[in-house]
């Protein structure tokens, strides 16, 4: 009996090292995996990529080495993947910063994409046409001309693809459209003819927005850009600016409003917009200095052209240029092309000078 306790013993002794002995070895051997720098074969090598709106791109990353490692991709600051690929579905036009990181205890593998993604450009066909095609929106000002032939949405849609006339009422007052193709903007020249009815100490300036359809779903949900005009340089032009205008009752021969800067006064006039159903409505967008109007004889204001860059503001037409278009904080945007456009009245409403 004490020879077969002996050996059990013996046994036991046995077993318990090699048990320890494998699993040191089997730790040792993951945590190799995760001390070998990542050496990662990437899809798409360059740093620089260039498609189109509506394309897909599928990056990808593949190991070429035995190792462990976390991955990681990011479009600008936020992750996107935490796999091997990643495919990239731009939401509108313009440069995209893309990086893939590959990490462990030994360092990391990373690389970083500009992705330039081309707004889808609507070619000129034989069938194009060279005035706006299609209303987008009317939303006048009170007038004196609205509600008439020229002041309602019907009127607005008399100037799809000719020629026409529409009022846009006090200030504020704006209509957009559409072309049925992309107006390329052209280097170093003016890309778009406004036609108004100003003459000689009677212009109404009209401020001008333009869009590109960025996201190229033929919609106009993409951002506008106001064409920025001489007025910007002078004290009392106001970005961002609204008014509020209220039906009047009816005892009353006005219409009453009242301004994001505490102003407040009326038109005189009662012709509040028919179709509009509540009882009072706000309009904003950019209000120009009243330095070109002429009150030195107030039976005959005068409304005086701005140099440039404004509709419906000298006699004959007016010349406006893409490369004009600024963002909401003053700086010039490239555009390609325009796909829609919207004209918006840019003299104050307290001189009663309405388009």
């Amino acid at each position: 009996m004490k020879k077969i306790i002996q050996t059990l013993k013996l046994r036991v002794a046995f077993i318990i090292p090699c048990f320890l002995a494998i699993m040191a070895t089997s730790c040792t051997s993951e945590l190799d995996l995760y001390s070998v720098l990542p050496e990662i074969e990437l899809s798409e090598e360059s740093n620089s990529v260039e498609m189109l709106m509506g394309e897909t791109i599928n990056f990808s990353a593949t190991k070429i080495n035995e190792t462990e490692y976390l991955e990681e991709w990011y479009l600008g600051d936020s992750i996107v993947s935490t796999l091997s690929t990643y495919d990239f579905v731009p939401e509108t036009s313009g440069d995209y910063v893309l990086s893939y990181t590959a990490s462990n205890d030994a360092g990391e593998f990373t690389h970083e994409y500009v992705i330039s993604v081309a707004a889808v450009i609507r070619p000129i066909t034989e069938e194009s046409n060279l005035y706006v095609t299609t209303l987008i929106d009317y939303l006048p000002a009170p007038g004196q001309k609205i509600n008439t032939s020229i002041g309602t949405e019907e009127g607005a849609k008399t100037l799809e693809g000719k020629k026409g006339m529409v009022t846009l009422g006090a200030w504020g007052g704006a209509v957009s459209y559409t072309f049925d193709h992309t107006v390329i903007n052209t280097e170093d020249a003016a890309d778009i003819m406004m036609y108004g009815n100003a003459f000689s100490g009677f212009a109404e300036p009209g401020v001008v927005w333009v869009m590109q359809d960025e996201n190229a779903n033929g919609i106009a949900d993409d951002t506008w850009y106001e064409i920025k005009g001489s007025a910007d340089a002078f004290e009392g032009t106001i970005k961002n600016y609204s008014v509020t205008y209220s039906r009047p009752n009816e005892d009353s021969e006005v219409v009453t409003w009242i301004d994001s800067e505490g102003d407040n006064g009326v038109i005189s006039t009662k012709f509040y917009p028919e179709f509009i159903t509540e009882d009072s409505y706000t309009i904003t967008g950019t209000l120009l200095t009243d330095d070109n109007i002429d009150m030195s004889n107030p039976s005959w204001i005068k409304s005086n052209a701005f140099e440039y860059g404004y509709a419906d503001n000298t006699p004959g037409g007016d010349k406006l240029d893409i490369s004009d278009a600024i963002d909401k904080d003053g700086n010039t945007v490239n555009l390609t092309g325009i796909d829609f456009i919207k004209v918006q009245t840019g003299n104050p409403s307290k001189y009663g000078v309405v388009r």
